[in-house]
């Protein structure tokens, strides 16, 4: 059996263009920070070292468990990847509206199954090290996040265009008697960036979010 987000997590992964609440369990990610304009080289690189470990655990779990009984997962889709970004101490509050891309805090990452534990996900960082030597391996990180109560929404079309869904959003909290919690905000990338035109990436956009008191 094969575990496919994109099927089994439709109410993550699947929204639509309209601001919706969802509940974020626990998850398991790898993850490596940087800071900086994400349209410079040391973004895709980052990304770039995150993919090859993240396909490495992919396969070296496939190959485990190939043959494995009807209800066990034999294998699994590589989850989307996603960024949670911040701006420094000297660029202001609102961390979605920013002219200075320099200077954006950012946190990549690549959710993992429950499945892959920190022994599996060292196992194979070792053996990418080996295969495709690369200095930012050493700065990925296995993590647990929980997000908890969160607002979402679908956007789509151009990352200089996020301002318009996130306004949708501020709506959506004052409407529903909800408040943003910190100043930073998730994206998943729905689609490949190095693949898709600039105009028809869809990319989930997301608070977390608590009742006002």
């Amino acid at each position: 059996m094969k575990y496919d987000w994109r099927k089994q997590e439709k109410e993550l992964y699947g929204p639509r263009g309209e601001a919706v609440v969802v509940e974020v369990p626990k998850q398991k990610f790898i993850m490596i920070s940087g800071k900086g304009d994400p349209n410079q080289e040391a973004f895709s690189e980052r990304v770039g070292a995150l993919y090859a470990l993240a396909y490495s655990i992919k396969m070296r779990y496939k190959a485990e468990h190939k043959g494995a009984g009807l209800d066990e997962m034999e294998e699994f889709s590589v989850y989307p990847l996603e960024g949670v970004w911040d701006m420094d101490d000297e660029a202001g509050a609102e961390a979605h509206v920013l002219e200075d891309k320099e200077r954006l805090i950012y946190t990549v990452m690549i959710r993992q199954p429950d499945c892959i534990t920190e022994e599996r996900y060292r196992e194979a960082l070792e053996s990418v090290k080996k295969k495709k030597p690369n200095p930012l391996l050493d700065e990925i990180a296995f993590r647990t996040c929980e997000e908890g109560l969160c607002v979402q929404i679908l956007h789509t079309g151009l990352f200089d265009d996020e301002p318009e869904s996130f306004e949708k959003m501020d709506l959506f909290l004052k409407e529903n008697q909800l408040e943003r919690k910190g100043h930073t905000h998730r994206e998943i990338y729905l689609k490949d960036m190095s693949r898709t035109s600039p105009e028809k990436m869809k990319t989930i956009l997301r608070y977390r979010v608590c009742e006002k008191q």
